[in-house]
C-alpha cells in the first residue's frame, strides 16, 4: 500500500513540473520527440553519475558528508550539463525558454532514474523521504540544470566568451545544488522553499524570453523581408549590399559571387519561413512540414561549401548572423 502512495510522490512532482513548462511555451519552440529524448538523456546521466560516485567511494577515503556537499554536486551538474552544451554547440537552442525546458527534462530523466534506485534500494522508507524526494531533490535536479541552461544562453546572447557563460552557469548550478545538499534547513522546510523559488523563476524566464522573441520576430522580419523583397526585385545592384557584392569582386571570382548572392537569398527565405512559423505557433497553428524545406536546405549546405569559409567569413558581418539566427534553420527542419 506504501508503494502506491510513495510512487507517485516520487515521480508526478517532477513531471508535472516539466509539462507545466511545455504548456507556457506559447511558441512551442521544444517538439514533444525532443524532450523524450532530452529525459532519455537525463537518465542516461544519473546512471554515469550513479556509478562514478560509487566508484569514488571505494577507491577514496571520505567522508560520506562531505561527498554529498562538494563532490557528488559539481560532477552531476557536469553530467547533466554536457548534453546543454552539445545542443548549443549544434544551433538548438535559441532562446533561455527553451533552454529551460531542455535543462528540466535532463533533470527529470535524471530524478527519475535516481528515484527508482532509492525506491528499490530503501526498504523501510517514510512518506517525509519521498516528499522530499519528489518536490525537493527532484526538482532541485530539474531547476539547476535549467539555471545552467538559462544562464548560459542569456550570456551567450550578450557576446559573452563560450566558456565563460558555460562555466558561469555551472558555478551557480552547482552552488544551488550544494545548498541543498547542505540541508541548511529542515528537509521539508528546504523542499516547500524550493516548490516556491523555482516556478518564480521559471516566470520571470519565460515573460522576458517571450519577449525578446516578439522584439526579435518583429525587428528580424521586417528586416529579412525588406532584403528579400530588393533581391528578388532585380533592384540590388542600387542598394548598399548590391554595392557590397559587387566590391566582393575584387577578392572572389564572379562565380562565387553569385553563389554568395544564391546563399544570400535562400538564407532568407529560410529566415523568414522560421519567423512565420514561430508567429503561426503563438497564434494556435501547427504548421505542417514542407518538403520544400529540406531542399533548401540542402542547396544551401551546397552553397556554404561551394562559397568556402572564406567567402561566408566576407558576408557574415554584412548579414549579422547570431547564434538565434542559426537557430532558426535548425527551426525550419524539424
Amino acid at each position: 500500500m506504501s508503494f502506491l502512495i510513495e510512487t507517485p510522490i516520487g515521480f508526478l512532482p517532477v513531471l508535472a513540473f516539466l509539462t507545466a513548462l511545455i504548456y507556457l511555451d506559447s511558441y512551442k519552440l521544444v517538439k514533444l520527440r525532443s524532450i523524450v529524448t532530452t529525459i532519455i538523456v537525463g537518465g542516461i546521466s544519473a546512471a554515469a553519475a550513479m556509478l562514478v560516485n560509487i566508484w569514488l567511494l571505494n577507491s577514496f577515503t571520505i567522508d560520506t558528508t562531505i561527498f554529498t556537499r562538494y563532490v557528488a554536486p559539481p560532477l552531476e551538474e557536469i553530467l547533466k550539463a554536457t548534453y546543454i552544451v552539445i545542443l548549443m554547440k549544434r544551433q538548438r537552442i535559441g532562446f533561455p525558454v527553451d533552454g529551460a525546458i531542455y535543462g528540466f527534462a535532463i533533470g527529470t530523466g535524471f530524478a527519475l532514474i535516481e528515484n527508482i534506485y532509492y525506491m528499490s534500494a530503501l526498504e523501510n522508507s517514510s512518506i517525509v523521504l519521498w516528499i522530499v524526494r519528489g518536490f525537493g531533490t527532484a526538482i532541485m535536479h530539474g531547476g539547476t540544470t535549467a539555471i545552467f541552461a538559462i544562464i548560459a544562453r542569456t550570456m551567450a546572447d550578450r557576446s559573452t566568451s563560450a566558456i565563460t557563460a558555460l562555466l558561469s552557469g555551472l558555478l551557480v548550478a552547482t552552488i544551488a545544488h550544494s545548498l541543498f545538499n547542505h540541508f541548511v534547513l529542515p528537509p521539508v522546510i528546504m523542499t516547500l522553499l524550493l516548490v516556491i523559488f523555482f516556478p518564480l523563476l521559471i516566470i520571470v524566464v519565460f515573460n522576458r524570453s517571450e519577449k525578446a522573441t516578439r522584439n526579435w520576430l518583429g525587428m528580424g522580419m521586417d528586416a529579412d523581408t525588406e532584403l528579400l523583397e530588393v533581391i528578388t526585385s532585380g533592384g540590388l545592384s542600387q542598394t548598399r549590399v548590391g554595392r557590397y557584392l559587387e566590391s566582393l569582386k575584387t577578392s572572389f571570382s564572379g562565380a562565387v559571387v553569385a553563389d554568395m548572392l544564391c546563399f544570400l537569398r535562400i538564407y532568407l527565405e529560410l529566415a523568414v519561413r522560421a519567423k512565420g512559423i514561430l508567429l503561426m505557433r503563438e497564434a494556435g497553428f501547427e504548421i505542417s512540414s514542407d518538403p520544400e524545406i529540406r531542399a533548401k536546405l540542402e542547396e544551401l549546405k551546397f552553397l556554404e561549401r561551394s562559397i568556402g569559409k572564406t567567402g561566408k567569413l566576407a558576408i557574415l558581418p554584412f548579414m549579422n548572423i547570431s547564434s538565434r539566427d542559426l537557430w532558426q534553420l535548425y527551426l525550419v527542419e524539424r
